[in-house]
């Protein structure tokens, strides 16, 4: 049997509190950045230990890549319950709370389980020091095994290799692409950033990788051997056979629909998985799962959009969507944090556009200013402010009728406009 928390008395604190403790006691990585990040994974080990490897109770499917991970997740997880299956999702960052990074059946995790699971076991998690994203991958496995889950769709925090997520074995192992992004810690070339994204290919898992050319293809290729004979597929090679309509928008999702028909293809192998749950999954990906922040509509008149995306790889997808609107006007809601290759993303923007430079309020944002000045050297031109809600709604009072807003370049800088609507 796997952890329980148990339901009598214990000295706990309030769930805010406990909330609270998690960020003042275990760094969170997306909101500070490097120092919160643990290399290797003995602590992984332990916990997992500690806690009896609540993650053998049930099927697990790893997804891993610079982008579209997250959507993947989120769609293989919305497929598996129309099939029928109790689907947990494990996913990170969040946008608006805490929760939404456990869930199953689209039902984030219960507040009380929180709040008993870190009275429960703090004094084990104080005498080794986990990070925020260690514990919460321990609470994740231990709450999927307590509500008895058939499958949970894990999706990798950083990495690959060392994330502490690669504790699991699964039915199958996905690597949606590769692209620059934490090169600080993962490499700063492809060939090694997809060295390790390949780190959760395992001994006699099947894999699907959904895009890989040249030098980062060839990575992967050196890996197949330790499928020992399970396949090992790349989604760009094979034509999609199953038509599908999904209320995930922008071209990026194109190369994401192939890399979910393709794992597809795999799990069939494990579940009993109909064409009209694929259908069903798919059309139904938003209302099953609660995925937010990818090229999110969220008016029409002006036109509204947030996106997630905060890479090269991503904006590029961003920019093409762009430039395939109608608009008179580009208004342009944008921040960034301190830790990306800045250049990279900001020679990618249109000129043509009228720029509100903002930041989140998180440590690891980049100054507002600062950003401006960086934009201003690629010919971008438009207003500092302070603060994202700040920003988000001086857009929409010059923004007319027919024009396009764009908000996002951080998760953070969409979670917090997002606030503004909800």
């Amino acid at each position: 049997m796997g952890v329980r928390v148990p339901s009598g008395a214990l000295p706990v604190m309030t769930y805010d509190e406990t909330i609270k403790y998690l960020y003042d006691n275990a760094p969170m990585f997306q909101k500070v950045g490097a120092s919160a990040y643990k290399e290797g994974m003995e602590n992984s080990f332990l916990i997992d230990e500690y806690l009896r490897y609540p993650h053998k109770q049930y099927k697990t499917i790893h997804v891993a890549g610079t982008n579209g991970k997250g959507s993947v997740c989120h769609l293989l997880a919305s497929i598996l319950q129309e099939a029928g299956y109790k689907t947990a999702l494990y996913t990170s960052p969040h946008l608006l709370d805490f929760r939404e990074r456990i869930k199953v059946d689209g039902k984030v995790i219960d507040k009380d389980y929180i709040v008993r699971f870190i009275a429960e076991h703090k004094d084990f998690f104080e005498s080794i020091q986990p990070s925020f994203f260690e514990i919460t991958t321990g609470m994740a496995f231990a709450y999927f095994a307590h509500q008895a889950v058939d499958v949970a769709v894990i999706e990798v925090g950083l990495g690959g290799r060392l994330d502490c997520t690669n504790v699991i074995t699964p039915v199958l192992s996905v690597i949606t692409n590769i692209s620059f992004d934490h090169t600080s810690l993962l490499g700063n070339t492809l060939q090694a950033i997809a060295g390790e994204k390949a780190g959760i290919i395992k001994q006699g898992v099947p894999v699907v990788i959904g895009e890989a050319e040249g030098e980062v293809r060839e990575v992967f290729e050196r890996a197949r051997q330790k499928v020992q004979g399970k396949r090992f597929l790349f989604a760009q090679d094979i034509p999609k056979t199953v038509d599908v309509v999904s209320p995930l928008q922008g071209l990026a999702q194109e190369r994401n629909t192939a890399t979910v028909l393709c794992a597809l293809d795999i799990l069939k192998d494990v579940f009993a998985i109909p064409n009209h749950a694929i259908a069903k999954g798919f059309a139904g990906v938003i209302e099953n799962t609660g995925l937010a922040g990818r090229w999110q509509v969220v008016r029409k008149h002006p036109k509204i959009v947030l996106d997630t995306g905060h890479n090269a790889g991503g904006m590029a997808y961003n920019i093409r969507q762009l430039q395939s609107e109608k608009y008179d006007v580009l208004h342009i809601v944008f921040g960034m944090v301190n830790d990306k290759d800045i250049s990279s993303v900001l020679r990618l923007l249109p000129a043509n556009a009228t720029y509100y430079f903002t930041q989140a309020d998180i440590p690891r944002a980049l100054d507002a200013q600062l950003l401006a000045e960086q934009a201003g050297q690629f010919g971008l031109t438009g207003d500092v402010f302070r603060s994202v809600a700040g920003a988000f709604r001086a857009a929409k009072e010059r923004a007319k009728r027919n024009d396009f807003i764009f908000v996002g370049g951080s998760t953070f800088v969409v979670a917090e406009a997002l606030k503004t609507i909800v």
